[in-house]
Order: C-alpha cells, then sequence, then structure tokens
C-alpha cells in the first residue's frame, strides 16, 4: 500500500493498493488496520456503503454529516471509474474550503481516505460504476448536510460534458459562504 496525502485537504490521503498478479487474476490486500495505524489513520470501522451506478455523468453529493455523527471515509470504485471530490468544511482547518480531487478506478486500484469535516461527492466518469465506502460512523438521517455541487466560490472542476445527473436533494444544498458549518 502506498499512502500519499492529499495536499488541498489537511489529513486526506490517495491510498494506491498493490495488486499481485497471475494468470488466474489478482490479489490484494485493500485494507490493513497495521499500515494504516502507523500512519495514523482510522482503524475502526462499523458500517461499509455501496453504490451501483447505472451510467456516466451521475453526480452523487456533496455530502457530509454533522457531529457527533460526522463521519471519517475510505472511498473505491469497484468497478469503473469516478472522479471523487471533497471539500474541507472545517472552519478552524487551514485548507479551509480547499477542494480535494482523486481519480478512482477498479483498473488503478486506489482509494481515497477522507477526514471528519469534508462534505463529499463523486462523479461517474464510465457506465456501470459500483463504488464501496466504509465510515467510522453509522449513517444518522437527522445529521445530513450538504453543499451544492456548482458552487461558483468553489469551482470544481467537474469532468462533465453538460449537466450531471443528480437528485433533487443534491441540486438544493447551500453554497460553502451561506453553511453553517458544524464543524470548528
Amino acid at each position: 500500500m502506498n499512502i500519499v496525502p492529499v495536499p488541498a485537504v489537511a489529513g486526506a490521503f490517495e491510498i494506491t493498493l498493490r495488486p499481485i498478479d497471475d494468470p488466474r487474476g489478482y490479489f490484494m490486500r485493500t485494507y490493513d488496520r497495521g499500515i494504516f495505524a502507523d500512519h495514523g489513520l482510522q482503524t475502526e470501522w462499523p458500517q461499509e456503503n455501496q453504490s451501483s451506478n447505472r451510467g456516466a455523468g451521475i453526480l452523487r453529493g456533496l455530502h457530509f454529516q454533522a457531529p457527533p455523527h460526522a463521519e471519517t471515509k475510505l472511498v473505491r470504485a469497484l468497478a469503473g471509474a469516478v472522479q471523487d471530490v471533497f471539500v474541507d468544511i472545517r472552519r478552524g482547518s487551514p485548507t479551509y474550503g480547499g477542494v480535494g480531487i482523486v481519480e478512482l478506478s477498479a483498473d488503478r486500484h486506489n482509494a481515497v481516505y477522507i477526514p471528519r469535516g469534508c462534505a463529499h461527492a463523486y462523479l461517474t466518469l464510465t457506465d456501470e460504476c459500483v463504488v464501496a465506502y466504509k465510515v467510522d460512523n453509522v449513517y444518522a438521517p437527522e445529521a445530513e448536510g450538504g453543499l451544492i455541487w456548482n458552487d461558483p466560490d468553489l469551482a470544481i472542476p467537474w469532468a462533465l460534458e453538460g449537466a450531471p445527473v443528480l437528485s433533487e436533494k443534491d441540486g438544493r444544498w447551500p453554497r460553502l459562504k451561506d453553511l453553517d458549518s458544524p464543524f470548528d
């Protein structure tokens, strides 16, 4: 495993996995508690989620869970490729308002570690994407929050041609400047 910081957001890391190939296919370790602990990363994941996406151009997010239900996330593309985007909404952070972007793909065998206090989204770049993410807290609907995906102040360079496919809710989140962030 190679773990490299994502400079735009303090505490975020891209993790590149190392598959061992042979004529049958490959085998790889996708998580190692000892390696994560050695890097000071979260090692307890009480919930894991998976999302199936049936086409390119689907955008899910930017979502977060407010304290005390805030989540650290470990995100991977199990099939296809996604543009994974996360925004630091921790008011006291040196990277507040910073936008991290990592392309995740099943072919690249990579993951992204996103700390608590970030709004998270992904955009499908291929058809038939499957995304899995471990979280260090159990989902609480009453703690759900988000940012609008096309906030002009964030100027996220989405890999889009035209408008994304969004949920109605994801089209109504506030801009960062209008968010009363629950994170210090």
